[in-house]
């Protein structure tokens, strides 16, 4: 098993250099294409810093359209043709790095994009028994930044990048936007941001996965994306209850849809927490107090 996996490290490398020596040959866009394959290669690692700031910089505001729909097009043709956990893990982790920091023009474009490139649920890796289980993880964490994409396209802004807003000169936390939706947007935004927290919470790995340093890095951006989605979400609750008994009949069934599935998926990322509590990659996260939504209420 060990000269097998040998083999298949010391393939994976002959892989990356050659691809990287036919983009410098034949490629328009040789120095994106060198950054994409060098910073998603077989190698089990987190993406280099200085490859993401090139295809960051390579989809940034300040460059044609064009430019950003051939990057995504490039990172779409990385993770149709692999069969490999490492590369699809970490093409993934370039969609959702430039997705959590980059300029607002690759989300759009993106959306734009005509083929699903998050949609992995046929993919896996069956050389070991541990990549049968980060593959698992893979298609999971796909499924999340699919949903991260439609919830985006739903609300028309990105949660993770909100600013939280203050009220007064106060020292109290600032609230999301969804404190102060009216109740179309809140019952049409809380149903999308609910689906995306039951995405989260499923990207639980398992197996072999659960102790592999690749997924925890990748996991450790989508428990930092948890921290505002439960404000977002919780704040609406707020406001949803404020606004219950000015509803229509069919508004108020939908509100008390909304409000009993909060209370489910509290405890579920209650339970997320502590799962992620146990592992390296949350030494030095603070996690939020999650609030209990009385059960009277309803």
């Amino acid at each position: 098993m060990a000269s097998m996996q040998s083999w298949r490290k010391a393939y994976g490398a002959i892989k990356d250099t050659t691809t990287v020596s036919l983009a410098n040959i034949n490629s328009d866009f040789k120095d994106l294409d060198v950054a994409i394959v060098k910073a998603t290669n077989h190698v089990e690692c987190p993406p280099k810093e200085r490859h993401l700031r090139k295809i960051a910089a390579a989809t940034s505001i300040a460059r044609p359209r064009a430019d950003i729909a051939y990057c995504i097009h490039a990172l779409s043709r990385r993770l149709s043709k692999t069969r490999n956990w490492i590369v699809a893990l970490k093409t993934l982790v370039v969609v959702h790095r430039l997705l959590r920091e980059g300029d607002p023009t690759f989300r759009e474009e993106l959306l734009n994009f005509t083929q699903r490139i998050l949609q992995l649920s046929n993919f896996k890796d069956d050389s070991s028994p541990i990549a049968w289980d980060c593959s698992a993880w893979v298609r999971t964490y796909g499924q999340f930044l699919e949903e991260r994409l439609e919830c985006f396209r739903i609300l028309k802004y990105d949660v993770e990048a909100e600013r939280l807003s203050k009220q007064g000169q106060g020292p109290e936390k600032g609230h999301s936007r969804t404190r102060d939706l009216d109740s179309q947007d809140l019952l049409e935004q809380l149903p999308a941001l609910q689906q995306l927290l039951y995405r989260l919470v499923g990207c639980r790995p398992e197996g072999a996965a659960n102790n592999n340093y690749l997924v925890q890095y990748a996991l450790a951006l989508v428990l930092k994306e948890s921290f505002k989605i439960y404000c977002a979400i919780n704040d609406g609750i707020i406001n949803l209850v404020d606004k219950f008994f000015e509803m229509a009949r069919h508004e108020a069934l939908k509100a008390l849809e909304i409000y009993r599935r909060a209370g489910q998926q509290a405890g579920n990322l209650s339970d997320f927490y502590e799962n992620c509590r146990g592992l390296e990659l949350a030494r030095n996260f603070q996690f939020p107090t999650l609030r209990s939504h009385h059960k009277h209420f309803l």
